[in-house]
C-alpha cells in the first residue's frame, strides 16, 4: 500500500519545492494528531467509565482497571480512531492491508518476532552493562503486584494490544507518512512517534523514560519494516502481540518461580513493553 501511494502521489516532482514541503508537513501533522487523538479518546473513555462505575458503587480494582484500559483505550481508542480516519479519508480496510497471512508472511512473522526479541535482549544487556536506568512500565509494575493481571495480559497482547496499536500506528500513521516520504523514513518516524507515546505509560525520572523510549524504537522498527515488506497489517500485529505476550510470560514466571536477581532482570525486560 505505502509503495503504491508513494508512486502515485510522489511521482510528480515538477511542482514548486514549497508544495513538496507542505505535503510532508501535512503528513507529519496528521501522524502526530492521530497519535494524540488515539491516546486522548482512549484516556477519556477510561476515566468516564471509571467515574460512572465508581458512582454506581463498583470498586475499581487493578484487574478491572486493566480490563477497562484494554477494551476502551486500546480497542476503541486506537482501533476506533484508526477506523474513523479511514472513513474520513474515504478509504476502506484495504488501505491497511488486512488478510490471512500466506506461508511467506508467516515466515516474516517468525523472523520479526525473533529479531524484535533479539534487539530487546541486546538493548537490555547494554543498559545493564553501562548502568543506565530504564523507566519501569506502569502496567508491568501493576502486574508484579498483582500476578493474575499478567495472565490476562498474555492473551490480550495477541487479541487486543497488538491489533489495536498496529492498526493505528502502522496501518494508518505509517501509511500516511509513506504518502509523502520514502518508506525507510516513514518507518522510522512512525516508530519514533509510537515509542514516544509510551512516555505516559512509564514511571520514574524523565531521563529514565528517555532511555526506555530510545530502546523501544528498536523492536518497533522491526514491526514497521515487516509491514512494509508484506503490506499486511496482520503481520506486525502478530509480531507485536507475541513480543508483548513473551515479556508478560517471562515476568509472570519470574514472580512465581525465581529469585530476586532474576526478577529484577525480567522487570528490566518488562520495562520495555510496547
Amino acid at each position: 500500500m505505502s509503495s503504491e501511494l508513494n508512486s502515485t502521489e510522489g511521482a510528480d516532482d515538477s511542482g514548486p519545492p514549497s508544495d513538496a514541503v507542505l505535503t510532508v508537513l501535512r503528513a507529519l501533522a496528521a501522524a502526530v494528531l492521530l497519535s494524540v487523538v488515539g491516546i486522548g479518546v482512549g484516556g477519556v473513555l477510561v476515566v468516564l467509565t471509571a467515574l460512572a462505575l465508581g458512582a454506581a458503587g463498583v470498586s475499581i480494582t487493578p484487574l478491572l482497571s486493566i480490563i477497562l484500559s484494554l477494551a476502551l483505550a486500546t480497542g476503541i481508542g486506537f482501533g476506533g480512531v484508526a477506523l474513523a480516519y479511514l472513513r474520513y479519508r474515504g478509504a476502506g480496510i484495504d488501505y491497511v492491508g488486512l488478510r490471512v497471512p500466506s506461508l511467506r508472511e508467516v515466515a516474516f512473522v517468525v523472523a520479526g518476532y525473533v529479531a524484535s526479541l533479539a534487539l530487546l535482549i541486546l538493548a537490555s544487556t547494554v543498559i545493564t552493562t553501562v548502568g543506565a536506568e530504564a523507566a519501569p512500565n506502569t502496567t508491568a509494575e501493576m502486574g508484579m503486584e498483582n500476578p493474575e493481571i499478567l495472565l490476562l495480559l498474555i492473551p490480550a497482547s495477541i487479541l487486543l494490544i497488538g491489533p489495536g496499536e498496529e492498526l493505528l500506528y502502522r496501518g494508518v500513521v505509517q501509511n500516511r507518512l509513506s504518502e509523502a516520504l520514502p518508506a525507510p523514513l516513514a518507518i522510522f518516524l512512525a516508530s519514533l512517534i509510537f515509542a514516544s507515546i509510551h512516555y505516559f505509560s512509564l514511571s520514574g525520572a524523565p531521563q529514565a523514560r528517555v532511555v526506555s523510549i530510545t530502546v523501544l524504537v528498536l523492536p518497533t522498527l522491526v514491526f514497521g519494516t515487516m509491514y512494509e515488506l508484506t503490506d499486511n497489517i496482520v503481520v506486525p500485529a502478530l509480531i507485536h502481540g507475541a513480543y508483548n505476550a513473551t515479556l508478560f510470560s517471562l515476568l509472570y514466571l519470574a514472580i512465581r518461580y525465581v529469585g530476586a536477581e532474576e526478577l529484577q532482570q525480567s522487570a528490566t525486560l518488562a520495562a520495555l513493553l510496547l
